[in-house]
Formats: C-alpha cells, sequence, structure tokens
C-alpha cells in the first residue's frame, strides 16, 4: 500500500505512520497535485492531508479531481473509531483531517485502511 501524506504536517503525518506500517507499504510526503495524479492513476492508495481545519485546503485540489464521492474531511472533531471505519468502508481515498490531531487520527485511520485490506485479500 502506498499512502501519500500532504498539507501543512504532512511530515508528522508520515512520521506517526511510518512504524505502523507493515513491510513493502510506503508512505511519501507530497503535495495534493501529486496525490490527484498518483491516485487517480493508480500509483498510490490513499491520501492522508492536514491544514488548520481539516475541511479546507487538506482536500480542495483532491475534492476537485477526485470527486466528493472520493473525499472526507473529519474537520475539527475528533472522530470516533466508527467513523473512520465509515469512512473508509465508503470507499474514500483521501481524508483530510485538522494538524493538531494527526497523533489520535492517524493511528486509527491506519488501523481502518489496514483492515480494508484484509477484507479485501481474504
Amino acid at each position: 500500500m502506498k499512502i501519500i501524506a500532504g498539507g501543512v504536517a504532512k511530515t508528522e503525518v508520515a512520521e506517526v505512520l511510518r512504524p505502523l506500517l507493515r513491510p513493502g507499504d510506503t508512505v511519501v510526503v507530497g503535495t495534493d497535485m501529486d496525490a490527484a495524479v498518483q491516485l487517480r492513476s493508480g500509483e498510490a492508495d490513499y491520501y492522508l492531508g492536514t491544514c488548520h481545519t481539516g475541511a479546507g485546503a487538506s482536500l480542495g485540489v483532491l475534492v476537485g479531481l477526485l470527486g466528493s464521492d472520493k473525499t472526507h474531511t473529519f474537520g475539527r472533531s475528533l472522530p470516533s473509531v466508527e467513523t473512520i471505519q465509515a469512512a473508509v468502508d465508503e470507499g474514500n481515498l483521501a481524508f483530510g483531517f485538522s494538524l493538531d490531531q494527526a497523533q489520535e487520527v492517524v493511528p486509527a485511520l491506519w488501523a481502518a485502511l489496514d483492515e480494508r485490506r484484509q477484507r479485501a485479500d481474504s
């Protein structure tokens, strides 16, 4: 699985995510434009974007290029595990959240993405 971390706290998101990954998975720091191109072409699987509100700059380009049915913002609220799981199960590829919530959101979002992959593989 390849994940692109973008937005204001992209480096922090990548640092939180790296120790959670399975062998063969990667996280790269990139831009929203990089992510849009790579998600559309299948070169990347997911995008985790951060901004101050979790709703604007974290996903603006991706909503425009992928469509709102492939993007989900958690905004300023700290999402529950159930909310994260539902967003993943809906088939979203890009997720936006507030930069000050990376420590909480990234591990929970990774768990949901990894679980979805395991279900798909079985």
